[in-house]
């Protein structure tokens, strides 16, 4: 059984999906049962979402679910079409053929059950089931969709029902690797890494796996493979090997660029306020990070925290009928932040490593602004605009950086 995954850009083009289609055709040709998964081509995601927020700041989740379904179903039915003329089976299938049946709010929903024997039916008879990733359909007939970057959700979920041996995720880039090359050059490609540690990463800014999919992944024990749609190599492996809670290795550095800070001030510092404030966001599917409430003074506090920067407006919208039932003071916006991170096994437990970070970010008058920690990570909200001196400074002083070859020093 494969089961494979395509990103946006991958499927970019014609010429993209013929290839991907000559490919799949050959492994179909040899026997084995395959279930495509693929994204929407290139930026047409983007594209949806920009026309939606351009007749209304906060579209209906609903009716946004819908539009944006729409990329991956012309994807998946290009492939389809792609793989017929060239005499492969293959049949398309989205949300609309109730293959995942999900619950939960629109944009965010969660996986309640997968269609196995829907699945098998095509599969058993040789046929390649492309689908639709990102999507599904809830109990009252609507489109939903996983989230952004629910593609890798979907392919894992498919992995986990039809128990496959790996699933294969193929993106633009060779594998995961320490820091995100296109704002590190010396960033080295992993070849494995734990689900622990990429939860961490992909939590934190790496962008090559959806965090909710590795989440999954470990829950069901499906390994991952991330690999170039582009060139041939042997990826990056996410599995259960390798862990040892009693060394401490960074293993890479995460930057989150989505994220805005909100802070609302001057409210009653009394037991319950944080749960009365954020619990409406959590209620309508707005992930809270990094919280922090300030030393009482004068009986009131002020109370910090990060959300998506696509969720900010969204937030403050549910926020300010709360804080004029509390009676908190202002609810104030700052969309130019980024979170830092160091990941690796036994982060915290070792003290010089935060001490050592924190350094090195004061040696290059880097201000921080908020932190947070966990047993394989260390987090930092900055300045956004201190991020390109400072994750590559901390890339090298932890030893991450790739060996300069000979060929670069001539450069």
């Amino acid at each position: 059984m494969i089961i494979q995954k395509y990103g946006g850009t991958s499927v970019s083009t014609e010429a993209q999906i013929q290839g991907i289609a000559h490919n799949v055709a050959h492994l179909s040709a040899q026997g084995n049962p395959i279930v495509v998964v693929v994204s929407a081509m290139g930026n047409e995601t983007e594209r949806l979402l920009n026309l939606a927020h351009s007749l209304s700041p906060t579209p209906n989740r609903r009716e946004l679910d819908l539009l944006l379904s729409t990329g991956e179903q012309v994807t998946s039915a290009l492939l389809s079409i792609a793989l017929q003329r060239i005499g492969c089976a293959a049949i398309s299938m989205g949300a609309a053929h109730s293959l995942i049946r999900t619950r939960g709010v629109h944009s965010s929903a969660y996986i309640n059950w997968v269609d196995e024997l829907k699945l098998r039916r095509y599969l058993d008879a040789g046929t390649v089931v492309v689908v639709s990733g990102f999507q599904g359909v809830n109990d009252e007939g609507d489109i939903t969709t996983l989230g952004r970057g629910g593609s890798d959700l979907t392919a894992v979920a498919l992995a986990a029902v039809l128990k496959a041996r790996e699933c294969q995720i193929f993106t633009d880039v060779q594998g995961v690797y320490t820091a995100d090359p296109r704002l590190v050059p010396r960033a080295k490609l992993l070849s494995n890494i734990t689900f622990e540690e990429m939860l961490e990463m992909a939590c934190f800014g790496a962008q090559v796996l959806q965090l909710r999919a590795v989440e999954f992944a470990y829950r069901y024990n499906v390994p991952l493979r991330v690999l170039s749609c582009f060139e041939e190599c042997e990826g990056t492996v996410i599995d259960t090997e390798g862990v040892n809670m009693e060394d401490a290795e960074i293993r890479g550095i995460a930057c989150n660029r989505d994220e805005t800070r909100i802070m609302i001030t001057a409210v009653p510092d009394i037991p319950g306020i944080a749960a009365k404030l954020l619990a409406p966001l959590i209620t309508n599917g707005i992930h809270v990070d990094t919280i922090v409430q300030n030393i009482a003074a004068a009986d009131s506090t002020d109370l910090t925290f990060t959300v998506s920067r696509l969720d900010a407006l969204k937030a403050v919208e549910i926020l300010r009928t709360t804080v004029e039932n509390i009676g908190g003071g202002e609810i104030l916006l700052d969309n130019t932040i980024a979170k830092i991170s160091l990941i690796g096994v036994g982060v915290r437990t070792h003290t010089d490593i935060a001490a050592r970070m924190f350094q090195i970010l004061a040696d290059l008058n880097v201000n921080i602004l908020l932190i947070a920690a966990s047993t394989m990570r260390i987090s930092v909200i900055v300045k956004e605009e201190a991020v390109e001196i400072a994750l590559p400074a901390l890339h090298k002083a932890f030893g991450l950086d790739a060996a300069v070859s000979s060929a670069d020093n001539l450069q």
